[in-house]
């Protein structure tokens, strides 16, 4: 379902509660490039690549221009009050570039995580970038991901093992790994957020493990720890025959270039990976920037961060065992969806201007591209399917025998709330059916944004219940010229005229 929730805080000025609204997606700047110029950039990647994009890629445009259309289909709610009729929209429910779903993904995750999977103990956050060879070698083989991640598990686990003065066999860890695909200029950039049981569980005399705490890393051993990773994913990576080494000298090995997916979305990754251009007349050349903010010059080096030959680990947050807040906060944020709408606005000469997370060093502020240009880096964001972007490990793992001892319960289930909360889960996006292993999307709103999705907007004392899943083509179309809504979807831009309007 969509998650943009137009409100303007906890109550209006009048006193009167805040309502959920739906997301109009084909108002935003983001949707109309996509509307506009997907078929040209399909063209004109084709036509420079000589072979046609992944269907995977092809299949996420075409979902996000369905997301949230109401004539693509929709729920109908239904007040058993005063009749008030809602119609919520069905949702694409995809990984790459779609911020109503990212942001829906991000909260239903992150309440998860803090609900049943993460233990009440202390938690550091280690955070593991990769120089740009690696980023490219993960982001064409992402298979290679879990042994990088088994190798970085095993060194942290080692540590933490050692600071309680434990052997392997008389303790084990545990920690959430949520890969990270992209940088805040929508770059394609693979690195890991490990979210660290801030020490290890000792089995007790009665079977019962015991949670015992480790220290704080020093800046030495967090430096010792890199070295460490460093040369074991070096020596992994080796053997895997992916990194070549001779005479001193190591190198990533040639990768396939024959298939279509090497020719087509292996230049759009190496592109979005260094900033740069991949197909069109500035090919090969560096994204525009404008610098609107103070540069920063003569930073203090970071407290917990080691940097060696592009590799940087991090380990200076850290949240008390207490802090179930602050933990989902750090949650949503590390699985943030890629792009917000209000970062993508259009300039007068037609170009997009996508607006930083965080200002640079050097002061940039936005990076400037033309909306082809703009769509190879949403390209390049698509991540395979059934690629697995949150990972498991030790006393958390799914078959890990104390997992059912260590993890949280949960908060109580809803119960005796009909209609809407009972089903919200779906309400713009998912199937009719529920999935009961997932929080309500009445209590997500409620909780991620104090916003009550169960009480009707018209009379505010009515609850809004499902009646009905509007699919066919003919229903669509009578119910929302009844309502004097437009009943045909969006169209989609031509590909000659998009091409010819932005060739320059």
């Amino acid at each position: 379902m969509q998650t943009n929730a137009h409100h303007t805080g906890r109550a209006h000025c009048d006193g009167a509660p805040v309502h959920y609204e739906r997301h109009r997606p084909e108002q935003t700047t983001l949707y109309r490039l996509v509307q506009q110029h997907a078929q040209s950039f399909f063209a004109q990647s084709e036509e420079a690549a000589g072979a046609r994009l992944p269907q995977f890629v092809r299949d996420e445009f075409d979902a996000f221009l369905e997301c949230g259309i109401l004539a693509h289909g929709f729920l109908r709610l239904r007040c058993g009050d005063c009749g008030h009729d809602k119609l919520l929209a069905f949702s694409c429910k995809r990984r790459g570039f779609c911020p109503s779903c990212g942001a829906r993904r991000m909260s239903q995750t992150a309440a998860h995580l803090v609900d049943h999977v993460i233990p009440h103990v202390p938690v550091r956050q280690w955070v593991l970038s990769l120089p740009i060879p690696l980023r490219l070698l993960l982001a064409a083989q992402p298979e290679l991901v879990t042994p990088v991640l088994q190798v970085v598990q095993r060194v942290v686990t080692r540590h933490l093992l050692d600071g309680v003065g434990l052997k392997g066999e008389e303790g084990q860890g545990g920690a959430v790994t949520l890969i990270q695909r992209f940088g805040s200029a929508a770059n394609l950039n693979i690195h890991l957020h490990c979210l660290v049981l801030d020490g290890v569980y000792r089995c007790g005399a009665d079977g019962v493990p015991v949670f015992v705490q480790a220290g704080a890393p020093t800046d030495d051993e967090l430096h010792a720890l890199l070295h460490t990773v460093i040369a074991r994913l070096m020596k992994m990576l080796t053997r895997r025959g992916v990194l070549v080494e001779e005479m001193g000298q190591t190198w990533l090995a040639e990768p396939d270039a024959d298939g279509d997916e090497a020719r087509t979305l292996r230049p759009l990754q190496v592109a979005a990976i260094t900033y740069r251009i991949a197909f069109g007349p500035r090919a090969g050349q560096k994204v525009l920037t404008l610098r609107g903010a103070m540069a920063r010059f003569g930073l203090a080096r970071e407290l917990l961060c080691s940097d060696i030959d592009g590799f940087s680990l991090h380990a200076a947050v850290r949240v008390q065992a207490h802090e179930r807040k602050r933990l989902e906060q750090l949650c949503r944020y590390i699985t943030r969806p890629a792009l917000a709408d209000e970062r993508v606005q259009l300039n007068a000469a037609g170009q997009v201007e996508l607006k930083l997370k965080t200002p640079w060093r050097d002061g940039t502020t936005h990076l400037v591209m033309s909306p082809l240009e703009f769509l190879q880096r949403l390209a390049a964001l698509v991540p395979r399917p059934r690629l697995h972007l949150i990972r498991f490990h030790g006393v958390l793992a799914p078959n890990a025998k104390q997992r059912s001892l260590v993890v949280p319960q949960g908060p109580p289930k809803d119960e005796g709330v009909p209609g809407v909360a009972a089903s919200g889960v779906q309400c713009e996006a998912e199937t009719v059916q529920a999935r009961p292993a997932r929080i309500s999307w009445a209590r997500l709103l409620k909780r991620v944004f104090d916003i009550d999705l169960q009480r009707c907007p018209n009379c505010g004392a009515g609850e809004l219940r499902i009646i009905a899943a509007i699919l066919e083509r003919p229903v669509i179309e009578k119910i929302l010229a009844h309502l004097g809504l437009d009943p045909q979807p969006p169209p989609k831009g031509r590909v000659r005229e998009a091409g010819l309007h932005f060739a320059a």
